[in-house]
């Protein structure tokens, strides 16, 4: 099994979709890695060679992934938030950020909703 980035890449699949396992790779830029590293998009995991794997993680190493890439997400949010911008202000709220209505659905940002009793208006 390859570990690349302190991930560990399944074998049986294809060295392009094996790599979008590493946090901040898709399929484009294991493509674009691919084509750096001189492999073919078909080439498995387990049929790498160590001289593949060693020219992968040269190729790698001028990405920011993993650990690092989700600090940086993290300090950008936070920048956002100190500077008091309107994303940042969403960011804090817990609301949506990209200009999403709020009215029935963003869920997942504002979390699940909880019943509450029916309130009897008060008669005269």
């Amino acid at each position: 099994m390859a570990r690349l980035a302190g991930v560990d890449l399944p074998r049986n699949k294809k060295a392009f979709i094996a790599l979008t396992y590493i946090y901040g790779i898709g399929r484009t830029r294991a493509l674009e890695i691919l084509d750096k590293a001189n492999i073919s998009y078909d080439t498995r995991v387990s049929d790498l060679s160590d001289e593949e794997i060693a020219g992968l993680r040269n190729v790698l190493s001028d990405y920011t992934l993993e650990g690092e890439l989700r600090a940086e997400i993290q300090l950008n949010i936070k920048r956002l938030m100190d500077i008091g911008s309107y994303r940042g202000i969403r960011h804090r709220k817990g609301l949506p950020v990209r200009g999403q209505q709020t009215q029935t659905n963003a869920r997942t940002r504002k979390g699940k909703r909880k019943t509450v009793a029916g309130k009897k208006k008060a008669t005269k």
